[in-house]
């Protein structure tokens, strides 16, 4: 890779920011490079998942590819300050709530999230029931997987915060996060959710054991995992 390929990228991007199903022959044109390394650029914007096209017939001869960015894209590689609205947003209403109001107001968010989730999961086998949500979870950004542990237990681990900015400044946005995902869990069963890595707590990762709820036995320590 040369010096100036991600400064072309970058300004393939920004084209099609401004201007969505551009072919390569008015990209090269626009940047001044040629046709064949557009395309190259393109096939690796492709791979990345931040640029896909779409085949338009012109004419009699073979259809044109017009490019535009992917949500991927859009997400990704242009500055969004929402988490700082956010995070203005939740200070502003900290000093005129308090601390209580606020925290019953972020509760009532998580339940709605709860009944959300729990209306796309459903009420299969457990295993299924993870599944999905960390297939929710990934969508939503988190990096989620989830992995089987003994004791017909599952691990739910997220390699990122989508609201990293929110739960620095708030830790309390986090503090329904188990009553959550128990709830959006539960089916047939209830089901037991429990903290084993957070990252306020400077890990690396956030995770969170996920068992049937039996009240007469008592499962092993979280630490052990």
């Amino acid at each position: 890779m040369t010096a100036t390929e991600p400064s072309t990228k970058q300004d393939i991007l920004r084209h099609l920011r401004q201007h969505p199903q551009s072919t390569a022959h008015e990209l090269a044109e626009r940047l001044e490079i040629t046709v064949q390394a557009v395309r190259r650029h393109l096939k690796d914007l492709e791979t990345e998942n931040l640029v896909r096209h779409t085949p338009v017939q012109v004419g009699m001869g073979r259809p044109q590819h017009q490019y535009s960015l992917t949500e991927e894209a859009g997400r990704t590689q242009f500055p969004q300050r929402y988490d700082e609205f956010a995070v203005g947003m939740l200070a502003v209403l900290s000093e005129e709530m308090g601390p209580e109001q606020l925290g019953s107001l972020l509760h009532k968010q998580w339940q709605r999230k709860a009944l959300s989730y729990r209306a796309q999961i459903g009420t299969g086998p457990l295993q299924e029931r993870v599944a999905i949500l960390a297939q929710l979870r990934q969508t939503e950004g988190y990096m989620a997987e989830y992995h089987a542990v003994e004791g017909g237990r599952f691990l739910l681990v997220e390699h990122h915060c989508a609201i990293s900015q929110l739960a620095e400044s708030f830790p309390t946005v986090c503090g329904h996060e188990l009553e959550m995902f128990s709830e959006a869990l539960s089916g047939v069963d209830q089901v037991k959710v429990e903290r084993t890595h957070w990252m306020v707590d400077g890990e690396h990762r956030c995770g969170y054991l996920i068992s049937v709820r039996v009240p007469e036995l008592e499962e092993g320590p979280v630490s052990q995992l």
